[in-house]
């Protein structure tokens, strides 16, 4: 496996090239997955101060956690399975077991025989009365749909199975739920590189003259480019691009025409302002990123310098933005706080970022939404934690003399929380493309 991650190291330098096989992409999903069971799993579980945790799902109704559980060959939960993780502290082990008739892959193993014990959910009464836990959690939430993925049915019929000396016991597992999904290991910083790399190198060459045609290709053409692109290179998408213009002798949408409803296809033509919302899936992470590139006219060398100058206005939002990462601090404190510093340097922000990772609008603190500027209820009370990765996404509004009229400089990219503060994962956009 060294020749594996020497490979993912390689990737940002040759990255079309080096993604990997399905074959060695297992590999390497379940390498992952084995080190956030044992090394991961043990810290959140004392964080959350549970020390039993029950994941349960039927076969194609799968709880959003257990999805990220299942090894590289289960692409579904068999029938019922129950996932039981008990952490015993004083001990410093964690128990990893299945109340199905298979082993979970190599990290979780079966712990129900049928033909000894023909009803699950009397097993599983009898593994929690062996460990006798503190605090059983599970997947219930109010806030965190994520974490919320214990269906009606289950429900019942495990409130049924146990006695009440257990059913006393049970908890909300939202906040080991959602530290589950927003939490990311060194492995998969590394491999987080490498894909949002392949995320910009597809956007470089969807934004140049290999693609677009000025006064032949349309912004739907380059929307299904980028699709086909993605199937070419093996890999998924977690939501359908979008491709939209701002140009001179248009007004500015507004953001409810900008965010609620779906882009009219437009011809593109010199002197348009070009801007990509585009995400990729890979290895059980995604991308998630918003960049922009100019049409250049006859005559002209470069971008235009009041363009230049407003996008420059952008990367100062997102600068203002990210100062104010502190572990702690919640969603809401660090959207108000963000806005509050930019308006005072004369800037006209908009920020609605989200957690990434393992879902593309992943669980974790929500900070702003387009149309919750004054803060979040629920998600956005939830605090910032280290070795978490967020989609900075936001805007500025800028007028343009030179249009007269106003513009959005519309940004988003992957971002890294950890101990040494704010990180790009893999740098960000800070000059407007040229299409030449």
């Amino acid at each position: 496996m060294k020749r594996l991650f020497l490979l993912i190291l390689l990737l940002p330098i040759i990255t079309f090239a080096q993604i990997l096989t399905e074959r060695d992409r297992a590999i390497l999903k379940d390498e992952i997955l084995a080190d956030r069971f044992d090394n991961l799993l043990p810290q959140l579980m004392d964080r959350a101060e549970i020390d039993m945790w029950l994941v349960i799902s039927r076969e194609y109704n799968e709880d959003p956690v257990m999805r990220t559980m299942l090894p590289s060959t289960w692409l579904n939960a068999r029938r019922r399975t129950i996932l039981v993780f008990y952490r015993n502290k004083e001990q410093n082990t964690i128990e990893k077991l299945a109340v199905a008739r298979y082993d979970v892959g190599e990290n979780i193993t079966s712990a129900w025989d049928k033909e000894k014990q023909p009803d699950q959910w009397a097993r599983l009464v009898e593994i929690i009365g062996e460990r006798n836990p503190n605090k059983i959690g599970i997947n219930t939430s109010q806030n965190f749909g994520i974490a919320d993925g214990l269906v009606q049915t289950d429900y019942e019929e495990l409130l049924e199975a146990l006695p009440a000396s257990m059913e006393n016991k049970l908890v909300s597992a939202e906040n080991l739920a959602v530290g589950w999904i927003e939490t990311r290991t060194a492995k998969e910083m590394e491999l987080y590189l490498m894909l949002v790399q392949v995320t910009h190198d597809i956007i470089d060459e969807a934004f140049s003259t290999a693609v677009i045609t000025p006064g032949k290709t349309t912004t739907e053409d380059v929307v299904w480019w980028m699709r086909q692109k993605i199937t070419d290179l093996g890999l998924e998408t977690w939501f359908h691009p979008t491709i939209d213009v701002q140009r001179d002798n248009e007004a500015l949408k507004s953001h409810i025409e900008s965010f609620s409803k779906a882009k009219a296809e437009d011809l593109i033509i010199a002197g348009d302002l070009l801007h990509c919302d585009f995400g990729i899936t890979y290895i059980g992470l995604n991308t998630d990123c918003q960049q922009h590139a100019y049409v250049l006219k006859e005559g002209e060398a470069e971008v235009p310098t009041f363009l230049s100058e407003a996008f420059q206005k952008g990367n100062r939002v997102q600068d203002v933005f990210t100062s104010n990462f502190e572990a702690g601090k919640t969603g809401n404190q660090i959207l108000l706080k963000s806005l509050k510093e930019a308006k005072s340097e004369g800037l006209r922000p908009s920020i609605y970022t989200h957690p990434l990772g393992a879902y593309g609008h992943s669980a974790g603190p929500t900070i702003g939404m387009w149309d919750s500027q004054g803060g979040v209820p629920g998600t956005g009370d939830y605090p910032l934690y280290e070795n978490t990765v967020y989609a900075i996404e936001l805007n500025t509004t800028v007028s343009i003399s030179e249009w007269d009229k106003d513009i959005r400089i519309m940004l988003e990219e992957a971002g890294f929380y950890g101990e040494d503060g704010f990180r790009y994962v893999n740098k960000r956009q800070e000059e407007i493309k040229p299409i030449r």
